[in-house]
Parts: C-alpha cells; structure tokens; sequence
C-alpha cells in the first residue's frame, strides 16, 4: 500500500495491541465470515420470496408496493452482505500478504549485508595474504564459494520479493476491478430503483 512501507505495516501487524487481539482474532473473522453469510443466505431467501409474488391486474397498488418495496430491500442487503463477505476475505489475505512481503524484504536486507561482509572478509583476506601457500588458496577458494552462495541466496531472495511484489500489485488491481463492478452495480441498482418508483 502507498501509504506506509511494508516494513512499518509489519511494525503495526506485530504490536502488542494486534498481538493481543491477533490471539482471538481467527474466532472473530470465522464468527464475522459466518453472520455475513447467514446475512447473505438470508437476502437471498428473501429475493426468492418476494421475486415469486405474481401481481393480478394491478388492483391492490398498496399491497404491490410493499412487495416491491420488500424486493428491493433484500436485493439492497444481498449486495451489501455479499460484497462485504468478499470485502474482509480480500482485506484478510491483503494483510498476510503484506506481511510475508514485510518479511522478505528484512530476510533480503540481512542476506544482502551477509554477502557484503563475507565479500568484504574476502578480499581482504586476499590483499593480505596474497597468492602465498596452499592454506590460504584453501581458505580464499572457501570464502570464494561461500560467497558464491550467498550471491544465490540473494539472488533467490530478491527474485521472491518480485514475486511477492507483482502478486500484491496484481491483488490491487484485482481490488480496484471488484470496486469499480460493484459502483457499477451500485449505480445499476439506483437506476433501477429509481424506474420502479
């Protein structure tokens, strides 16, 4: 997210406070997730329930009202419970996303200064001793592969933070899509209220 780096949304995902309610947090969300769709079973019990009301003639304009009235309602609260339902799925996984890429970037910053220091033994090392017997030649060739892998750690490293990275700017806009179909449903929905009135 713009807003802060990932590092301090770690900072914030790792406090006291959220490591309090982190502890009961799983039973809320399953308790939440559970009432949006009872909430989501229910707008949709009703749409059926008032979807079916056949109108005779157009004698009773009150009672046809009402049923239209009632229709709506339930349409209202199944858009409502549904795209929250989808809303705290997409804001949960956002959060365990930004997370890990939290901590891929601290991994990759101590690899990353890991293979500096290493380099950095290893050359003086080199400058020191030279090309003189076979034990340094044993040592350098050591800290030469030593340095080596942790090259391919880093590179390994910083390929997974792109990973993560693309797969966060393709949930964002994955987000940005839901919430331009839903104004457009929304408007949808206030047009169409707006002819049945």
């Amino acid at each position: 997210l713009p807003i802060a780096s990932p590092s301090r949304w770690q900072k914030f995902f790792k406090s006291k406070f959220l490591a309090f309610i982190y502890g009961q947090a799983s039973i809320y969300f399953l308790v939440l997730i559970g009432v949006l769709i009872l909430c989501l079973l229910d707008a949709i019990r009703e749409m059926q329930k008032y979807s079916n009301i056949e109108s005779t003639d157009h004698q009773h304009l009150d009672a046809e009202m009402q049923g239209n009235m009632r229709l709506f309602r339930a349409q209202r609260n199944f858009y409502i419970s549904g795209f929250a339902l989808f809303l705290l799925i997409v804001i949960r996984r956002l959060v365990q996303m930004i997370s890990e890429l939290a901590t891929l970037y601290a991994r990759s910053e101590a690899n990353l200064r890991q293979a500096q220091s290493a380099s950095a033994t290893a050359r003086t090392l080199l400058t020191q001793q030279g090309d003189g017997d076979v034990k340094n030649k044993k040592e350098v060739e050591d800290l030469r592969s030593q340095i080596s892998v942790l090259e391919k750690e880093l590179s390994k490293e910083k390929k997974d933070k792109e990973a993560v990275k693309s797969q966060a700017e393709s949930l964002n806009k994955e987000y940005d899509r839901m919430s331009e179909e839903y104004s457009k449903l929304q408007k949808k929905l206030t047009v169409a209220s707006g002819d049945k009135k």
